[in-house]
């Protein structure tokens, strides 16, 4: 199964693409990755692993160590979003902090910039949004 990618960089831009790297496997949340481990176009890119979410959309914990799934009690925050009173805690399902094949989406942040800029790898999403005008 192939992994969704969500690349971040400091100025507010994501990119996205799929791979069936097999690199990713067993990495944990906050490490950095070599970009050359996902894809030749990443020579010279430095990836953390910011976050992560499995095939039901349980989000991935830094806390919770290994890869099984954890009932945790959370207060308001990540994993956690409905409207809550003041103090309320609930027990969610999150997963380990760690990547397994279980895992669909992955969040990074670049941490050290390649030697070519996102932009030209993903020309595609660097478009600029049309603007549709009625027709008079």
């Amino acid at each position: 199964m192939p992994f969704k990618l969500n690349i971040a960089t400091k100025d507010g831009k994501t990119f996205k693409m799929e791979t069936e790297s097999e690199a990713l496997i067993d990495r944990a949340l906050g490490e950095v990755v070599e970009g050359s481990d996902i894809s030749a176009d990443f020579q010279g890119y430095e990836l953390k692993i910011a976050g992560a979410s499995d095939k039901a959309g349980l989000p991935a914990r830094a806390e919770v160590p290994g890869t099984a799934l954890k009932g945790l009690l959370l207060s308001y925050g990540k994993g956690m979003w409905e409207s809550r009173p003041k103090g309320l805690r609930r027990r969610k399902t999150v997963r380990g902090k760690v990547i397994s094949k279980d895992i669909v989406q992955i969040n990074f942040v670049v941490v050290k910039q390649g030697g070519k800029s996102l932009s030209e790898i993903f020309p595609e999403q660097n478009k600029p949004k049309e603007v549709a005008v009625p027709a008079t």
